[in-house]
């Protein structure tokens, strides 16, 4: 069932599964850049019902269900998420203790805030598809994104999950990608500041990053990183290929409360 939660003014479409903040660890779920609570599908479900814990996700402002924005985005949008939104939603929800899983723009939110907010509650980040800095992949399948939504049937299909915020969504998202003034955003320094362990999930075909942002990650962290990558999976493993994608992720998971990581204990 979709709920609604009002931060800084701003009302989010949200959706729980499983166990409230008091009874289980919490898992937050923040999404791609043209995604919504909608579009994750039934991996939600599936990652509550496999790791027992509850699963929290959102869409961001201009996104799905949620109030619109005012266009365009700063560049510093997913910066802003990071630390101007999400704390507040985190808090918001009574988060106690759990791990963050972005997706895309999601994984390079939950970057932001691990490696900035010295957080204790958050204790793992599950990164699909990450974005670490810009390569030419990504703004060249970002420039065909847009030639498609202008010429296909994409913006439609979008609409499906974004009604009346499809405009937003998209154009917030591609707008912000394809400014010249873009291409310097690098948040690879703040991947040495993240102090906990970080699994990532990556499509070896992926069209919108290059396995150069896994060595980035090898090369700036100071934490344990793992890495699961998915031979024939594009950007967006959770959903075309679920059942490795949870594996990973519930074996990540497993191991944190094996260690004592995501317990609800201080």
């Amino acid at each position: 069932m979709m709920n609604h939660l009002t931060i800084n003014g701003t009302g989010l479409e949200t959706r729980w599964i499983g166990p409230g903040a008091d009874r289980a660890p919490t898992i937050v779920l923040l999404h791609e850049g043209l995604g919504s609570v909608r579009q994750w599908g039934d991996f939600p479900d599936a990652l509550a019902q496999a790791t027992g814990c509850g699963v929290f996700l959102y869409s961001r402002a201009g996104y799905g269900g949620s109030d619109p924005v005012t266009l365009p985005r700063p560049l510093s949008y997913m910066s802003d998420e990071a630390l101007e939104t999400l704390p507040h939603v985190l808090d918001a929800i009574g988060f106690r203790r759990g791990v963050l899983l972005g997706h895309s723009d999601g994984a390079s939110i939950a970057t932001i805030y691990a490696g900035s907010v010295q957080d204790q509650r958050v204790r793992g980040l599950i990164l699909l598809a990450p974005h670490f800095f810009v390569e030419d992949v990504s703004v060249q399948s970002i420039t065909a994104a847009r030639v498609a939504y202008e010429t296909t049937n994409l913006r439609d299909r979008l609409a499906k999950y974004h009604g009346a915020n499809v405009d937003c969504a998209f154009h917030g998202w591609n707008d912000a990608w394809l400014d010249p003034g873009f291409r310097t955003w690098d948040i690879r320094e703040t991947i040495a500041y993240v102090r906990i362990p970080m699994l990532i999930v990556q499509g070896a075909k992926d069209r919108y990053g290059t396995e150069a942002q896994l060595r980035a990650a090898e090369e700036e962290a100071y934490c344990p990183v793992e890495i699961a990558l998915l031979e024939g999976v594009g950007h967006a493993p959770h959903i075309e290929r679920p059942e490795a994608t949870l594996r990973a992720a519930v074996g990540f998971v497993r191991e944190l409360r094996e260690n004592g990581e995501v317990t609800l204990d201080a």
